[in-house]
């Protein structure tokens, strides 16, 4: 019954994003497919940077005068992340709406004192709700004075994915041996996303015949192709550096397991980790860190693996237990497929918070 409303009957909700597509990144995508989710229950104002981050001194004094001028035909204001956070006390203070903000791990630990002190003390402390896509960033927030009550564990969605395009073989990097069992990283290349300690640690520990597909860009890619050519047989992974969507859904597709080996970093963290549940629904086995957001992505034994962080033998024996048998592997990603289509679609997530956001606006 509640779906089915005429819209002027639906919650009338401002949505600002201050990272969305085409520019491409995590937030990017989780903004949009939010947006888009929500939109089909809710009457969805957007309004979102589309020009990247050099745009964003302009964009905050723009969508402040466009959010100011729409609120009284809203119920409610949310921000696509923390990083609004002054726009949204602002529109709160001359509104009177109710206002609230997803916030992601970064949002709460960037380490710069005068973020620490306007934007997480001040700022996101007075929003009526915070969404963390993780239940670490509630107890980051907490621990640096925000009240608990706050704050809701909304965790990330994920969309069917559509298949992958076939690729010309003489125009694709990916190139497949039958004898091979093909362990996949595919991200953001930074620190704590520990490849590079997985390289060094890790991949001359597992069966020969298991090989490593990184693929993705940041600060750490030199770091890891260094870390690569000390291997004593660099042959068995391959560093693709950044891929087009095509080439991201045929290695979702084609990699037999999804490897997530994240190490704590002081003032950085991993929010939830939307990868893991994309790869989980492309039906193959996650093994991933037992850490931070992870630990909200991964349900463990059920779509995915978690293992202790840093720990070599772990993440030797979890993966080969999977490359050995490639029937359990094919097994366990079917029935992890079938778990993460069944609780985290975006459909289903966006619910939630059109439920959060509506008892903000009765209260």
């Amino acid at each position: 019954m509640h779906d089915a409303l005429s819209d002027d009957k639906k919650l009338k909700i401002i949505f600002i994003s201050r990272a969305f597509p085409p520019v491409v990144g995590g937030i990017e995508k989780q903004n949009f497919e939010l947006s888009q989710a929500l939109g089909k229950i809710s009457n969805v104002s957007l309004i979102a940077n589309v020009r990247g981050k050099s745009f964003l001194p302009a964009f905050f004094v723009t969508c402040f005068f466009k959010a100011l001028y729409r609120a009284p035909c809203t119920d409610v204001i949310l921000l696509g992340d923390g990083v609004l956070a002054p726009v949204g006390w602002l529109l709160r203070l001359f509104t009177g709406r109710p206002v609230s903000a997803v916030v992601h791990g970064l949002d709460i630990t960037y380490k710069n004192v005068l973020y620490q002190r306007i934007w997480v003390r001040f700022c996101l402390a007075r929003l009526d709700r915070l969404f963390a896509v993780g239940n670490e960033t509630i107890r980051q927030a907490q621990a640096r004075g925000i009240e608990g009550t706050k704050c809701r564990f909304i965790p990330n969605g994920v969309s069917l994915m559509e298949t992958a395009p076939l690729l010309d073989d003489e125009s694709t990097r990916i190139q497949r041996k039958a004898d091979q069992f093909y362990v996949l990283t595919l991200g953001r290349l930074v620190e704590r996303k520990g490849v590079e300690w997985f390289v060094t640690n890790v991949v001359s520990g597992l069966p020969e015949h298991v090989h490593y597909w990184i693929a993705g860009d940041g600060p750490n890619r030199t770091d890891i192709e260094l870390a690569v050519s000390c291997l004593t047989d660099p042959s068995r992974v391959t560093v693709f550096g950044p891929v087009s969507d095509a080439e991201k859904a045929a290695l979702l597709e084609q990699a037999d397991l999804f490897v997530q080996p994240n190490i704590p970093i002081t003032g950085d963290m991993e929010g939830f980790g939307l990868v893991v549940l994309e790869a989980a629904c492309a039906g193959m086995p996650v093994v991933a860190s037992r850490l931070e957001g992870l630990v909200d992505a991964v349900t463990d034994g059920v779509n995915g693996v978690l293992v202790e962080s840093g720990n070599v033998e772990e993440f030797i024996s979890a993966i080969g237990g999977f490359a050995v048998d490639p029937g359990k592997s094919r097994e366990f990603g079917e029935r992890a497929r079938d778990y993460t289509l069944t609780h985290c679609r975006w459909d289903d997530i966006a619910k939630t918070y059109r439920d959060e956001l509506e008892g903000l606006v009765e209260r």
